[in-house]
């Protein structure tokens, strides 16, 4: 099982990596809070009421001290179980994944308000959109850091 493989089971559900990895206490770990946080946010009604197209329920039903912790611990049960499976091997490899917990992050604190050409995407959306610009700006800061080296 390569690298990448692993990494699609930690987007899968955060710990799966690390368990294929044999890193049990800490897929364990990353596994409990996952449900810890998924619970405590709300998260899996967020998701239904937003696939709905439910946006102001699912703003309602989101309990955002617990869902801001969501995107720092998937993104870095991605990148931990792509780095001990032997991936990501270049300097600051880690940048697109740190970047994109930080923009879903951001994504996830104005999502009640922030409005895209007129909608309101809410919780579940607008964080996922963030993805993208985190991933552009992690890897152009990662090409810029490496330049000349």
């Amino acid at each position: 099982m390569d690298a990448k493989e692993k990494l699609f089971w930690s987007i899968a559900l955060p710990g799966f990596g690390q368990l294929l990895n044999g890193r049990y206490v800490k897929g364990i770990v990353l596994i409990l809070l996952e449900f810890l946080v998924n619970v405590q946010s709300n998260f899996n009604t967020v998701i239904m009421s937003s696939f709905h197209g439910d946006i102001e329920t699912a703003i309602s039903q989101a309990n955002f001290q617990w869902l801001m912790f969501y995107p720092c611990l998937y993104f870095f049960a991605m990148w931990d179980a792509y780095k001990d499976a032997g991936g990501g091997k270049e300097k600051y490899s880690f940048l697109p994944f740190a970047f994109s917990a930080y923009f879903v992050t951001v994504g996830t604190i104005f999502s009640t308000k922030l409005r895209l050409f007129g909608v309101l995407l809410g919780p579940i959306w607008l964080p996922i959109l963030s993805v993208i610009p985190g991933l552009v700006v992690g890897f152009l800061i990662k090409k810029w850091m490496t330049k000349g080296t």
